[in-house]
């Protein structure tokens, strides 16, 4: 393909995924499948890394990949954004709408009301019709510029459907009630504080200093007025929300026009239940002069505009008695404390439990069996404990103490220092086993192809294997038995893991699963220690001299190798041939001196296999481009860092180059 056609095919690629993205992500109206899509959108990063000349800020591919911000900048909001004032019910709604009568009189007066989504106030800016600054509200002149972080927002175009000089546009950015659920349960899992609810969760997703990782938590948003703007002058809310809608902005379908204030309270309480069937939470409704000239007339107070209120629904709490804690244990092994109480009704549902997450939670609120508390569910999907009512207290309430051995194996629990969650270290413990097996098996540990979580399941519930060091035992015509196998299939699997024995040291420990174990711990672990006999008898001492490992790290592999039943599966691991010493020993220096950068996937390496490369000829590696870098390799689909190395003028080698430097 000449130039002047990857530029044509460019632009009709990019074209398409803005159309398609616009009737996914605001119509919620798909015309095409995930997997087009996505074949779209590599064909369109194939070509513009080919062509980089013809890469632009709107293109679909600049969505996710900027660069990790080393702070937020200030940046001046073209107009200010205004806070509402609230009201709390009917006559507080009443109240409200004497004021703007009487602010126009003799004037017929309408209301737009919209639901309130319970997010981040965002404001976004477009230079003839693409999207350049993304800005949180700050203090209501000034926000912190987040625009690498508003890119992957899928609901925010990057470039507008209509060609508009200049446009300021507002709304709120939220996370819908499952992404909420899901990346609490994440954190919980992983000893991390739990976000308090969804409208937290969507400001501290925001705040990432790496949009990779704000890319992850699967936010949208829903916008709703404009501040500065060129070219058109609407004449009402409702009119104003149907011209967002047209220019690709994500719209609430939810609103409505009245003339009097009686049908707005009407409309306002029929929310009160409808919404907890709703995928995202709102935390009431907004009403607005739905005139724009009248809202000019009304103006605004220091802080609010005279012309809107945000209608709040009170906060849904209900007592009931607790009844019992129970523990119930995570799939890395955290114990976690849970309340079992009499049924409630919240959000529309009735609960009976809900997390404690820690010890420290307990103490802290001072929970006891038999107490009365007070019960809410955060974001409408969570039910939490708020507090204790200690007066009504009888005396007979039991304090709580956590285990200190795994309620579901017995095996040793442990509480690290300077963590609130208490672990099961058995390696085999039950409620970890599927989990334990599928990372032990990962492209990253021990690398058994064809031995994901569906064939870990069938292998568990056929009672072929107990934990990780039965997979080394197993027989192809078993194998083959399975549900949906086959020989040809079964036969694979036993390669594979027949291959995964002759793996170096660094890739067992990985696989092992020691808590906050990486794989770069691993590697140097492996590296210093050269045996695994060696680091299971080593003292936290001689584990923390290694630089990449501290204290908690060290504490954890001691207690990892202080269970007896995780030496057990080593010694089976052993006895089936599976190799404990480090392999990756430096055959020669060639490389010695020379820092390299990967990005893009290579084809002929996995990207842990090339840097392990890289270190046994001498070389280092690393994970950011700088004027010390010596070569950059590139693979399929490279992001940013390819545009800094040509900036910095960094050599870059592809991939065929790089295995000539390496291999011969």
């Amino acid at each position: 393909m000449d130039k002047e056609a990857a530029r044509k095919r460019i632009e009709e690629l990019r074209a398409l995924l803005h159309y398609h993205n616009y009737r996914y992500y605001v119509l919620d109206q798909p015309e095409i499948s995930d997997a087009e899509y996505d074949r779209m959108l590599r064909e369109l990063i194939s070509l513009e890394q080919q062509y980089p000349e013809f890469i632009t800020p709107d293109s679909p591919s600049q969505r996710v990949g900027g660069e990790v911000a080393k702070e937020f900048r200030e940046v001046a909001h073209l107009k200010p954004m205004y806070s509402l004032d609230n009201a709390f019910g009917p006559e507080d709604l009443r109240e409200f709408d004497r004021r703007v009568r009487s602010l126009l009189p003799g004037q017929e007066v309408e209301y737009e009301v919209e639901l309130k989504i319970d997010g981040l106030a965002i404001s976004l800016v477009y230079e003839n019709g693409v999207l350049v600054r993304g800005a949180t509200r700050g203090n209501g002149t000034t926000g912190e510029d987040i625009t690498a972080n508003v890119k992957t927002i899928k609901a925010i175009p990057l470039k507008l459907r209509k060609p508009i000089p200049l446009l300021e546009v507002r709304g709120e950015a939220y996370m819908p009630k499952e992404s909420f659920a899901r990346l609490n349960e994440q954190r919980e899992e992983r000893g991390e504080p739990l976000f308090a609810n969804p409208r937290n969760a969507a400001a501290g997703s925001l705040r990432q200093l790496d949009p990779k990782v704000t890319a992850e938590r699967d936010l949208s948003a829903f916008m709703y007025a404009i501040g500065e703007v060129q070219g058109y002058e609407p004449k009402t809310q409702a009119e104003l929300m149907e011209w967002l809608l047209e220019l690709g902005f994500k719209v609430n379908p939810y609103r409505e026009v009245f003339n009097n204030i009686e049908d707005v309270i009407n409309y306002c309480q029929s929310w009160h239940d409808k919404r907890f069937s709703l995928p995202y939470v709102i935390d009431g409704l907004v009403i607005k002069v739905n005139s724009l000239a009248q809202q000019e007339i009304l103006g605004y107070t220091a802080k609010s505009p005279r012309w809107a209120i945000a209608y709040k629904f009170p906060a849904e709490i209900a007592e009931t008695r607790l009844k019992d804690i129970i523990v119930r244990v995570g799939r890395t092994g955290v114990l976690t404390p849970t309340a079992i109480f009499e049924p409630v009704s919240l959000a529309g549902t009735t609960v009976t439990r809900a997390s404690l997450h820690n010890e420290d939670y307990i103490r802290e609120k001072d929970i006891r069996i038999g107490d009365i508390i007070r019960v809410q569910k955060a974001g409408e999907i969570i039910p939490e404990v708020v507090e204790v009512v200690k007066e009504k207290r009888t005396g007979a309430e039991k304090e709580f103490v956590m285990p200190d051995t795994c309620p579901v194996c017995q095996g040793k629990a442990v509480r690290l220092p300077g963590e609130a969650a208490w672990r099961c270290t058995n390696a085999s413990c039950p409620a970890q086993l599927k989990e334990g097996i599928v990372h032990f098996a990962s492209r990253g540990a021990m690398n058994i192809e064809g031995l994901g979580p569906a064939v870990a399941e069938l292998l568990l519930d056929a009672g072929l294997i107990h934990n990780y060091a039965d997979l080394y035992y197993l027989s192809a015509e078993e194998v083959a038995k399975l549900p949906r196998m086959g020989k040809k299939s079964a036969e694979n699997l036993i390669n594979a893991i027949e291959k995964s024995k002759q793996n170096s040291l660094e890739r067992l420990i990985y696989g092992l699963g020691i808590r906050l174990v990486g794989e770069k711990a691993a590697r140097d672990l492996a590296v210093y220690f050269k045996e695994l006999d060696r680091l299971i008898l080593a003292s936290e001492e001689e584990i923390m001299t290694i630089p990449s490992v501290g204290p908690k790290m060290a504490a954890s592999i001691k207690a990892f190798f202080a269970q007896k039943e995780n030496l057990e599966l080593i010694e089976k691991l052993k006895a089936a041939g599976v190799n404990t010493k480090y392999l990756a020993e430096v055959r020669d220096n060639r490389l010695e001196g020379l820092t390299f950068v990967l990005t893009g996937t290579l084809s002929s390496f996995t990207r842990k296999e090339a840097e392990q490369l890289i270190l046994s000829l001498g070389g280092k590696v690393s994970s950011s481009v700088s004027k010390k870098t010596s070569y950059v390799v590139v693979g399929e689909d490279p992001g940013s860092k390819l545009t800094k190395a040509k900036e910095l003028g960094i050599p870059i080698l592809t991939e065929e180059e790089f295995r000539q430097m390496v291999m011969s």
